[in-house]
């Protein structure tokens, strides 16, 4: 009876596990971020957006091979399901929106996992950065355009 080594490619499994490792920890501090500001959103979903991303691309290479239209179909689908998840992120209360900043990093957080699987490291480097950049050095810029004029923030 063969063991299992005659069915495991423990190489692959290896470059498997590092890649979604990868897009684990390149979401990590973005959700750390969220949920540090207190969104409802935050430390657990972000690394599992990424990661869930990451294993579909992965897949979408398997079952789709060298056929583009295939794996172009199955990142579309991908696409949809993650912006699904983030628009359960924004909430409408008294007239205002909350929530689209993290609904969109969401949506980045999946585009990290998929470059993460292409191995396209160096967009998914850039986009955990850029994300993480612009919730945190833009948010006192945003206070103050959202401050009503003549109002100072106590």
């Amino acid at each position: 009876m063969p063991g299992i080594e005659s069915w495991v490619d423990w190489h692959l499994c290896a470059v498997t596990a590092a890649k979604i490792a990868a897009a684990y920890f390149l979401a990590l501090p973005i959700g750390w971020e969220r949920e540090r500001a207190e969104h409802a959103v935050g430390v657990r979903t972000f690394p599992l957006v990424a990661m869930a991303s990451c294993g579909y691309v992965l897949l979408a290479d398997t079952l789709a091979g060298g056929d583009a239209p295939s794996r172009s179909r199955i990142i579309q689908g991908l696409t949809t399901g993650i912006g699904f998840i983030g628009g359960g992120a924004i909430m409408r209360a008294k007239g205002n929106v909350h929530g689209t900043a993290t609904a969109a990093s969401i949506w980045n957080t999946g585009v990290i996992g998929a470059a993460v699987a292409s191995a396209r490291f160096e967009i998914a480097i850039i986009l955990s950065l850029m994300n993480l950049l612009t919730l945190r050095l833009l948010l006192p810029w945003k206070d103050r355009i959202d401050r009503p004029a003549g109002k100072r923030l106590e």
